[in-house]
């Protein structure tokens, strides 16, 4: 499969021994280059699917660029022959440079970046020079001294076109010639005889837009270009002109001796692979995204385990999720990261305030994506899509994967049309697939027939509703909807207690709808003896959602892992793909609104040795526990 021996090392000691399917199939095709869409059950090995892959490619990157000292210091001899061109050193940090010296690009969509070339003219002579837009996006080209600012044409020693058909200087902007951009070549006109600078478009000339101050005559006015998300190829004379200028006029790359200034900026601090950029530490290769912070995390202790053997560099991981020592967060990032693992909300933070920075990201992974979606993260994904680098600054394509339980959602194909080149689809389940060994029961709750609710009621020993019904008239003696609608969620508590004492279950995921749903199905278990401190109760429990605090749901599901407690009771966020292995039992107290969320809960079930799972359904009255077992007998 091309994977490292040092990570096929780890996984060997992980009791790895032969790849799964779904790592089968995309770890080729994420180490290939491509975009990949990945689809397997919970518990299939998803994450090392994903997680490998990119964690080779961050270390090859990393130790490419470590080793790359002599192609730097060629490079480096290059740049600083006498050819005209942009300097590397005279530059903002996300403009990249070419090995050349004439193609600038810059992907940050949000500000402008900027260069200057490595040569300027100064007192006399007629110049010119052509830039020609290469890829859609902003562009401004003109003339600046080494004294202006990379923003061209916004400070008193600077002068710019844009290609809103816009000129500026002094951050005045008025009209001038016509708008351009990708294809359109302008040139850029540079008359120190009579103090003038004025540009044209494919030939077309604009006629004059500035005045040059005598004493920008004599300091040098360098060809200047600032970008945002767009990129721009030149030429300063050294080949032949599309559009050759008028008599009298020469490419500024044929400048006497006598009039030419020397660009001053030098420096050797920077990263070189094709691309010239500065390497910013808290600007990772790779970001990959959880929807939950127990999945974030889960991510995270896997990259550790796989990277054990990766040394001289060894990638830096980094996790980024809510509720955790914000200042300890920062520290990690500055101090240097090349993988982020993190959940949607402390991303988009550290994004905003610019902490975490997009500008050198080659792998954008979306796990249980899905999920991403249906809680409203659409719009963000989109959004931190948008703000990365099409193209990496070695000259490789963004890479983006996406996995989850289930990939045959709406929201998902249009996701993949939108943002991914040309993803290959890897399905090994197919739609709304549940392991064949999974025996789904049903327990009909038909408070009709089963009256047990009315002592229940009286006696006020039953498990605590949600309220719904608080303010209505609830006679024991009368059939109203909403009396029975009260008499099923009280019989469901008994029907769990029973279910759990009648297939002698030991540890099993109950789900409910709501939050509080679960706090009162935890406090019933703590009412029969159970509860998360009592070992030698066979209620044992813990609960697990968003609204208990991070250390609480960390700790929950460790002592559910460990074995410590029997029951979890969650909400949908242990069903997206935590590692939970040999669990037996399954119990819905409440099915999902969406289907794909029903296959992520019992995804993790059906997979070993194990006998049976337990769930639940709703009907008219909300009124069947479905419960689901695997066996490998044919009974349920």
């Amino acid at each position: 499969m091309g994977v490292l021996p040092e990570l096929s090392k780890a996984v060997q000691e992980m009791d790895w021994i032969l790849p799964t399917d779904i790592q089968s199939e995309a770890v080729p095709l994420i180490l290939g280059g491509g975009d990949v869409l990945m689809a397997a059950e919970t518990g299939s090995g998803k994450t090392g699917a994903f997680c490998l892959p990119v964690l080779q490619i961050v270390y090859e990157t990393l130790k490419l660029l470590q080793s790359n000292k002599q192609n730097k210091a060629n490079i480096l001899s290059k740049h600083s022959s006498g050819q005209m061109k942009l300097n590397v050193y005279d530059r903002t940090d996300a403009m990249a440079i070419d090995t050349n010296g004439l193609l600038c690009q810059s992907r940050d969509p949000g500000g402008w970046h900027g260069a200057r070339a490595n040569r300027g003219v100064k007192c006399s002579g007629r110049y010119y020079y052509e830039a020609h837009v290469t890829d859609e996006g902003l562009c401004r080209v003109g003339w600046s001294t080494l004294n202006a600012s990379h923003d061209v044409g916004t400070d008193a020693e600077s002068f710019g076109f844009g290609g809103t058909g816009k000129m500026s200087h002094r951050r005045q902007f008025d009209s001038y010639g016509e708008a351009f951009g990708k294809g359109d070549t302008i040139g850029c006109f540079l008359d120190l005889d009579n103090g003038s600078i004025s540009w044209s478009k494919n030939g077309k000339m604009f006629g004059k837009a500035y005045d040059i101050p005598a004493p920008l005559r004599s300091k040098g006015l360098f060809p200047s270009v600032c970008l945002k998300n767009a990129e721009l190829r030149f030429n300063f004379g050294d080949s032949a002109f599309d559009f050759p200028p008028p008599n009298g006029w020469i490419g500024i790359s044929s400048c006497p001796e006598t009039n030419y200034v020397e660009n001053t900026f030098k420096g050797k601090s920077f990263t070189v692979h094709f691309y010239f950029y500065k390497s910013k530490p808290n600007a990772p290769l790779a970001l990959i995204i959880e929807p939950s912070r127990e999945l974030a995390e889960q991510t995270y202790e896997q990259i550790k385990k796989f990277k054990r053997y990766l040394k001289d560099p060894c990638p830096r991981e980094c996790l980024l999720i809510g509720g955790a020592n914000s200042k300890q967060q920062m520290d990690e990032l500055h101090s240097g990261v090349d993988i982020v693992v993190a959940t949607p909300g402390r991303l988009d933070d550290l994004i905003s305030t610019q902490s975490l920075l997009l500008s050198n990201c080659r792998f954008f992974v979306l796990d249980e994506c899905d999920g991403l979606l249906s809680a409203g993260y659409g719009d963000m994904v989109s959004r931190i899509h948008k703000q990365i680098p099409k193209a990496t600054a070695d000259g490789n394509r963004l890479q983006m994967i996406v996995c989850s339980a289930t990939l045959h959602s709406m929201d998902v194909k249009r996701l993949a049309n939108k943002l991914m080149h040309f993803p290959v689809w890897i399905d090994l389940k197919g739609q709304d697939s549940v392991p064949e060994t999974v025996h789904h029961v049903v327990c009909l709750i038909d408070p009709n027939n089963d009256t047990s609710w009315k002592e229940l009621m009286k006696s006020n020993k039953h498990i605590q509703t949600d309220g719904v019904h608080m303010k209505d008239q609830l006679n024991p003696n009368s059939s109203t909807p909403e009396l029975l609608s009260e008499a099923v969620k009280l019989l469901k508590g008994e029907y769990v207690i029973r279910a759990i004492k009648q297939q002698n279950m030991d540890r099993a995921l109950i789900f409910c709808r709501t939050k509080l749903d679960c706090d009162n199905l935890e406090q019933y278990f703590i009412s029969m003896g159970g509860g998360p401190n009592r070992r030698d109760s066979p209620f044992t429990c813990v609960c697990l959602h968003s609204d208990r605090a991070p250390p609480e749901r960390k700790a929950n599901l460790q002592k559910f892992k460990n074995g410590d407690v029997h029951f979890l009771i969650c909400t949908d966020v242990a069903a997206r793909g935590i590692d939970i292995t040999g669990l037996p039992y399954v119990i819905n107290v409440t099915l999902p609104d969406e289907k794909q969320n029903y296959v992520h809960r019992i995804g993790r079930n059906g997979s070993g040795d194990q006998s049976s799972v337990n769930g639940q359904r709703k009907s008219k009255h909300s009124n069947l526990l479905y419960m689901l077992g695997y066996s490998k007998q044919s009974s349920a």
